[in-house]
């Protein structure tokens, strides 16, 4: 490398570092819900896939890849959301709405963060890096879809649902129907979940052009709420059928099914703004315990 290329790479570095908060919070780093709210359903088909006994290298890919990706996700949503971010008011002081960072820095960024993706998939079976594609097209196109229908949410789930069927695959390096089970699963609670968020930013949204199932369903989103999170206790009901799960995954399944029936009668009292804020973070203790119940149900077969 010549003295100018790496006299270049300093520059450039320096030029990151000295943006590093800025970056931070670009992807999300003092909001790590999403992360968690992508990592904990791979984590339920890791296990499922691996009879509770995942290895250390599949662990630490799903985990790792869960935070870039979300990560990923988030620098493309606010590059395609820039114009909209800088008129809605919870979200004009992000980085690239308030201009702390240009389109070009968010860009690089962002190649980052997928390159560093696709070197973790790479250690996985042909069929898991194929599949790896279709995840990527999705998460990308998750934030043009906000522009021509109202079911933004759906492809949210289909793109955080890419996780489920990489780890599966990654394990058993097929597919079958448990997977697509906690597929659909997912896809119905990212989309309950993410309404809830929407909810926040409704008035908003109507007044710049944004759709969103919130939007959509206005003051009875509260009963599309109740029929998504039904949808996902009746799915992952189904699942624990097929794999022949134990009481205490039943157990973990009814918690969530209590919480979620709890939330939609907090949504049909029209929640403000923190506690619709509250409802959503809260669906990472759900995710949270139904994984409990997964790993309990491996640990204590005899219930």
């Amino acid at each position: 490398m010549s003295v100018y290329s790496l006299t270049e790479s300093k520059a450039f570095l320096s030029v990151f570092w000295g943006k590093r908060a800025d970056i931070g919070r670009l992807i999300r780093l003092d909001r790590p819900y999403g992360t968690f709210l992508l990592m904990l359903p791979t984590l339920w088909s890791l296990l499922l896939a691996s009879e509770g006994k995942p290895t250390l290298k599949h662990l630490t890919v799903f985990i790792l890849g869960s935070f870039l990706m979300r990560s990923a996700g988030c620098v493309a949503n606010d590059m395609t959301d820039r114009e909209y971010d800088a008129k809605v008011e919870r979200t004009k002081g992000r980085p690239l709405a308030s201009s702390a960072l240009s389109m070009k820095e968010g860009a690089l960024v962002l190649i980052v963060l997928i390159t560093l993706s696709f070197f973790l998939v790479l250690t996985l079976n042909l069929l898991t890096i194929l599949l790896s594609f279709a995840a990527l097209f999705f998460a990308i196109l998750y934030p043009f879809t906000k522009r021509f229908t109202h079911f933004p949410q759906f492809v949210l789930g289909v793109a955080f649902g890419f996780g489920i069927i990489l780890a599966w695959t990654a394990v058993r390096n097929e597919l079958s129907l448990i997977p697509f089970l906690i597929f659909i699963a997912n896809l119905f609670w990212t989309t309950g979940y993410d309404t809830i968020y929407a909810l926040m930013d409704r008035h908003d949204d109507i007044r710049v052009g944004i759709k969103s199932t919130a939007v959509l369903f206005g003051t009875h989103s509260w009963i599309a709420v109740g029929f998504f999170f039904s949808m996902v206790v009746f799915s992952l009901w189904l699942v624990g059928n097929l794999m022949e799960l134990g009481f205490l995954y039943y157990l973990a399944l009814t918690t969530a099914g209590c919480w979620f029936f709890y939330q939609v009668m907090r949504l049909r009292k029209t929640a403000s703004r923190e506690g619709l804020f509250f409802l959503f973070k809260s669906h990472v203790w759900i995710g949270g315990i139904i994984l409990g119940g997964v790993v309990l149900n491996y640990h204590f077969p005899m219930f």
